[in-house]
């Protein structure tokens, strides 16, 4: 058995290879670089060596500092988890040429399933079902067109060297075929140096099907079932599950026999995983799912596997590394229950996914589920690499079950400031369509709109939010609140600004509270509600004198009043600016709690006011 193991990698999949070392009695390596120093990763493996540069490309994509650093810490062997140099054969042979066990696949295997068309030619040579489509070598522009009319439209160009959704494009109409094969052949050329491409008949109702298997160099080579990846943004997997819903077994045996024969046909050795494009439309059936790639690697969604059949996938990737035979036989395994995962990402939906990036003020992913993540509180999220802070895994007896329990999970999530995705992804698996199954791989592009969490708080929300802002206490959780009243006054109410608008709230009005949890500092409130994060600013932190109920517009906190919008006398309507107020070097909008009318005012443009002064009073019409 392999007695130390450097880790080639970083964040969450570092830390899940420590775990299983540990597990089993081998001492772990870690590898950073300048922005990782203090980085998780590093501070639970047995040893740690600096390998570079904040960028990838001058430390974790640098194979001889790896094996430098491996040399010099005394591991026996190299782990490269996943990206980064996971799938490079030139790194895998020089790991071995350096003396040290390759805890991956051979470089020929890596090498023969590394261009999309070569391994499509492999494949069908295996007997293997590849989509039609043309992998030849001639690739001038006028026997392309040729070749995808005979193919029919719609079609797929894709870079033979491609990954992560470059150097793809669908085309539907013959005449943008040339258009669209330049714009390829040059993102290719540039993401990958390469830019030889395929054709592919583009399937209208994709699924995305991937086998787990497993080889070792006795012969043995194994698969440990599906997963459906179908959920994507961008050509990116968003949420994975295990077993793929509505797989009969007779589907089942086919699909995972033919990645048993792919895996055969290259020797393989190691974890890797067989990706099939589905035609759904009919259901999933035998004679409509087709050879994609191959992964020669351990997957990220590798979780979902692993609960499913009750293996380690990283114990059995050292054990075969070491020599020995696979842990368990074919008819040795089994489905139990369900997986599923969602992948957790420091990004913003509300701004078009963009990256958030920052340290981590507030942390807390909850006690459900199995959690993988190479981050804690106080840590940082860095522009440097992936956005991915967390794997989210939750498991049941079936599919509604474990659907349930991820969505109970992300509810749970608080993260801030970092701004992520777990409210979109609780929308997704609450979306009827997905719990019906009924999904394929455009699946969030259709949905968009209503999947994006609305950024701005409704009434519970704030209502949540005003409970969490007069509570003793920095931590509290407010699901069961209805009849909160924490030794308060009768009416007592609490100004909260979202949005540079400020609003009072009456708690003690007997309407129940919603399931928000957050915490406040002398400044802000933050509150989380299914997976969700909203500010808000803190007006004062004792009683307002007035409530929403009787129309008064207090000052939420000292400041200058910049416009008065309104004059005494005036009809306004719910929601119309009153004034604005600039503080904490903001402009806050005060405005009409109801519709009536300017009974008193008090505010002139320029002047100065104090937290809690009455700057406006409205009535209603009627009163």
């Amino acid at each position: 058995m392999i007695q130390s193991l450097l880790i080639a990698n970083r964040g969450e999949i570092a830390c899940r290879i420590i775990r299983t070392a540990r597990e089993i009695g081998v001492r772990t390596v870690a590898v950073y670089s300048d922005a990782d120093a203090k980085a998780l990763h590093v501070r639970m493996a047995d040893e740690a060596m600096h390998i570079g540069p904040s960028p990838a490309r001058e430390s974790y994509l640098v194979g001889q500092k790896i094996i430098a650093a491996a040399m010099q810490s005394g591991a026996d062997a190299i782990h490269p988890g996943y990206g980064f140099l996971s799938e490079n054969a030139d790194f895998a042979q020089a790991v071995i040429d350096a003396g040290l066990i390759w805890v991956g696949p051979k470089p020929d295997s890596i090498r023969a399933m590394g261009l999309k068309d070569a391994a499509k030619s492999l494949m069908a040579e295996a007997g293997v079902p590849v989509t039609p489509g043309y992998l030849g070598e001639n690739q001038d522009p006028a026997f392309l067109a040729e070749q995808a009319a005979t193919i029919g439209y719609p079609i797929l160009i894709k870079a033979v060297a491609g990954g992560g959704g470059k150097g793809m494009r669908r085309v539907d109409r013959a005449e943008d075929f040339i258009d669209a094969l330049e714009s390829c052949k040059r993102e290719a050329a540039s993401s990958f140096g390469n830019d030889v491409v395929l054709l592919e008949k583009y399937i209208l109702s994709p699924r995305h099907i991937e086998v787990q298997v497993f080889g070792d160099r006795h012969g043995n080579v194994v698969h440990l079932f599906e997963r459906d990846c179908s959920l994507q943004r961008r050509h990116q997997k968003v949420i994975e599950e295990a077993p793929a819903p509505g797989m009969d077994k007779a589907t089942r045996e086919a699909v995972c026999g033919a990645a048993v024969r792919a895996a055969q046909a290259v020797n393989y050795e190691g974890a890797g995983t067989i990706e099939f494009i589905a035609d759904a439309s009919d259901g999933l059936r035998a004679d409509r799912i087709w050879f994609m790639e191959m992964n020669t690697r351990l997957q990220v969604e590798h979780p979902v596997t692993e609960e499913i059949t009750g293996q380690d996938l990283v114990e059995w990737q050292l054990r075969v590394a070491s020599g020995e035979k696979l842990p368990k036989a074919q008819d040795e395994l089994s489905i139990n229950g369900w997986a599923i995962e969602a992948r957790l990402y420091a990004e913003d939906p509300a701004k078009g996914f963009l990256p958030s990036v920052g340290r981590l003020e507030h942390f807390d992913l909850g006690v459900g589920g199995r959690i993988e993540t190479g981050v804690g509180e106080g840590d940082a999220i860095s522009s440097f690499y992936d956005p991915m802070i967390a794997k989210l895994i939750a498991t049941g007896d079936d599919r509604a079950e474990a659907i349930a329990e991820l969505a109970g999970i992300l509810d749970e999530v608080e993260v801030w400031p970092v701004r992520t995705n777990a409210g979109f992804l609780f929308n997704a698996l609450l979306d009827e369509d997905f719990g019906a199954a009924r999904i394929d791989t455009a699946f969030i592009e259709r949905k968009l709109v209503e999947l994006v969490p609305d950024p701005e708080p409704d009434e519970d929300i704030l209502r949540g939010a005003a409970a969490i802002s007069v509570a003793v206490g920095n931590e509290e959780s407010f699901g069961e609140m209805a009849g909160f009243r924490l030794n308060a006054a009768p009416n007592r109410s609490v100004a909260l600004g979202s949005g540079g608008t400020f609003r009072t709230i009456a708690l003690d009005d007997g309407k129940p509270l919603a399931a928000v949890s957050g915490f406040r500092d002398e400044e802000r409130v933050v509150a989380f509600y299914e997976g969700q994060a909203y500010e808000f600013d803190r007006a004062s932190r004792g009683s307002v004198g007035h409530g929403v109920a009787d129309g008064a517009i207090l000052a939420p906190m000292p400041g200058k009043v910049t416009s008065v919008d309104v004059s005494q006398g005036e009809k306004v309507a719910k929601g119309q600016r009153l004034l604005t107020l600039e503080a904490m070097k903001m402009e806050h909008g005060l405005i009409a709690p109801f519709d009536g009318v300017v009974a008193e005012l008090n505010a002139n443009a320029g002047g100065q006011v104090q937290v809690d002064a009455l700057l406006a009073r409205i009535e209603k019409e009627d009163a």
